[in-house]
């Protein structure tokens, strides 16, 4: 039997801000699915990683938007602190890849010279991994006081 303060606290219309954050979030994870997919960032397990965040976002999300619970939210804000984990994983994997990559081309190279050519690798991007980070708190910030958890609204 559902509860007569969880029918109410469920809004029939998503607030303009928090929809707006909703569809920048979408529009970003097909973005970053679709580069990654490009790249072929699948070549060993770790890179599936970002891959695999992406899709459960996205079944996340059509989970929310057919139930509209409180697990729904919940579960994705769990998603998006893994998002931004991912994504500091991935700068730092990314970086010593280039690092590593750019000590071979140049056994001389160190310190903030090493940093440098590393940081602007174009293979593999030492940023790159910065857009998951990014999405994480995206995520994050459309959950923030999200009604159907019964906080306050913040629109």
């Amino acid at each position: 039997m559902i509860e007569q303060a969880e029918v109410v606290s469920r809004p029939k219309k998503i607030p303009p801000l928090r929809r707006f954050l909703l569809v920048v979030f979408i529009v970003g994870t097909a973005g970053a699915a679709v580069d990654l997919y490009l790249l072929e960032h699948f070549e060993d397990k770790k890179q599936l990683i970002p891959l695999g965040l992406l899709a459960l976002s996205a079944i996340i999300l059509i989970w929310h938007v057919i139930h509209r619970g409180r697990a729904s939210v919940r579960v994705f804000q769990v998603v998006m602190m893994l998002f931004v984990i991912a994504g500091l994983t991935g700068l730092v994997l990314h970086y010593l890849g280039s690092a590593e990559f750019q000590m071979e081309v140049n056994p001389d190279l160190s310190g903030m010279e090493l940093f440098l050519k590393a940081i602007r690798a174009k293979a593999p991007p030492a940023l790159g991994p910065g857009a998951m980070i990014n999405l994480g708190l995206l995520g994050l910030a459309y959950a923030y006081r999200h009604p159907i958890l019964g906080g306050k609204r913040a629109e």
